[in-house]
């Protein structure tokens, strides 16, 4: 999977494989060899941070 650059595209893209195909933030960083801690700034810079309880940035 390709995912956006713009941090709130991301967000959304992330969120919708998380809900619907992976059981953790991890599972989805290792399937689709991505820089987690990338994706993770990114999300932060615009305030959202994983929730590991919930399977999403919130």
């Amino acid at each position: 999977m390709k995912f956006p650059k713009d941090p709130v595209m991301l967000l959304s893209a992330v969120n919708t494989a998380l809900r619907d195909y992976y059981k953790s933030f991890q599972e989805l960083v290792e399937d689709n060899e991505v820089d987690g801690d990338e994706i993770i700034a990114k999300l932060a810079s615009i305030d959202y941070h994983y929730d590991p309880a919930m399977n999403k940035f919130r």
